[in-house]
């Protein structure tokens, strides 16, 4: 489950990228520019989001960092990613849909509140499997997957909700034609190792001491996520402001920036849970299934080169806010690098040739909208480059 402003960060595509995993060695260009596999990130010193903390004490909780920073925690939360994650009766979909429904040959699939509270069912005609449904992940604006638990073991379920369809579909790489049985048509097992991995990009404080705590986990992504734990910043903030600000350099040291990290990092801080450039390619992630991994895509441009700081995920999204779809905002994100005029001579801080056509939404023709059919939904191709018509789609 994987993305972002997708379904916040889709569960089924980060299972995708982990599940099939290859043994393709990186390019040296791209290793020895210092960039790492998320695995290879955690076993650094520091935060790093996917990150496991040794005791629930060690996070502040949202409030706390509300007390300092208002107004931005506040507006993170209208944010797709601070939503990412819902119980099942708390989600909006499930809510204001009384039936949802999806047809597989022979097999049935139905979702409804009963009592309340969704359930998931399947029917062959003959005989009918239900289940409750526990966990939803993503908003439900471009779509929604849905985690099941029967006998103390997790299932996803093999259908999910799409906007472009207010409906249901097979969930994307899960489908099945021909299933063995009711319980097969219905949802895939899930072991715990994936279950962990997902709600690490899905929530907040999931993995206590090597634990999967889904009992005291915090849904969605806070500021916690992507800072790390902050009760000792929270608390040594509290101390300076009593003494009148000595000791704020000190404090502030004691939570995470990814604002400070270096190009390469950078991108790869939010590629684990968007896919980084290194895990798509041991994966032999390419071509259209590569397209919703944006920090890969993001680097295969011609323009990345070593890494440049205005090209970073960071620097077109401020992941505080919510996703900003007017095409006109990135303009001035595309002349930082690039000439506004032919006639104009390249720098070293604009070394980016002029557009011969337009400065005016750059995005629309060098970061085309590219059509997933299983997500029935357009995505913005990350890959900036000339797009020449009649060309395939780039690796």
């Amino acid at each position: 489950m994987l993305a972002g402003t997708l379904f916040g960060k889709p569960f089924f595509v980060r299972a995708l990228v982990f599940a099939s995993l290859l043994t393709v060695a990186a390019p040296a260009s791209i290793l020895n520019g210092g960039q790492n596999s998320t695995d290879e990130h955690l076993e650094e010193p520091g935060w790093w989001p996917r990150k496991t903390s040794d005791s629930l004490e060690e996070y502040a909780g949202s409030p706390a960092c509300k007390s300092c920073h208002e107004g931005i925690a506040a507006e993170q939360e209208t944010t797709p990613m601070a939503r990412t994650l819902l119980h099942a009766e708390a989600a909006g979909v499930l809510r204001s849909h009384g039936q949802l429904n999806f047809h597989n040959g022979k097999y049935a699939y139905k979702i409804i509140r009963e009592g309340g509270k969704p359930e998931l069912s399947v029917t062959d005609g003959i005989g009918t499997l239900a289940a409750p449904i526990l966990w939803a992940f993503g908003t439900g604006q471009v779509g929604q997957s849905y985690l099941l638990q029967r006998n103390g073991n997790y299932f996803e379920s093999r259908v999910s909700y799409f906007g472009a369809l207010e409906n249901l579909d097979f969930t994307p790489a899960r489908a099945l034609l021909s299933p063995y049985d009711l319980e097969e048509a219905m949802a895939r097992r899930v072991e715990l190792g994936e279950i962990r991995r997902c709600f690490s990009c899905h929530s907040t404080a999931s993995v206590i001491a090597g634990k999967f705590e889904p009992s005291k986990l915090v849904a969605g992504i806070t500021c916690e996520a992507c800072h790390g734990p902050g009760k000792k910043h929270a608390n040594a903030m509290e101390a300076s402001v009593l003494q009148g600000g000595v000791g704020d350099e000190q404090a502030a040291n004691l939570i995470f920036d990814p604002g400070k990290l270096n190009p390469d990092d950078s991108v790869d801080f939010c590629g684990a849970c968007h896919g980084t450039w290194v895990e798509a390619t041991r994966a032999g992630i390419k071509g259209l299934h590569s397209v919703r991994l944006q920090p890969y895509r993001l680097q295969n441009s011609k323009c990345w080169g070593k890494g440049d700081r205005r090209i970073t995920c960071i620097a077109c999204h401020d992941p505080h806010v919510p996703l900003v779809e007017e095409l006109s905002t990135y303009d001035g994100k595309c002349l930082s690098c690039h000439l506004a005029t032919p006639n104009s001579k390249s720098m070293n801080d604009h070394p980016g040739a002029a557009c011969p056509v337009s400065t005016k939404n750059c995005v629309s023709c060098h970061m085309p909208k590219i059509e997933v059919p299983e997500m029935h939904r357009e995505f913005v191709d990350h890959e900036i480059r000339i797009v020449r018509p009649g060309h395939p789609l780039p690796d």
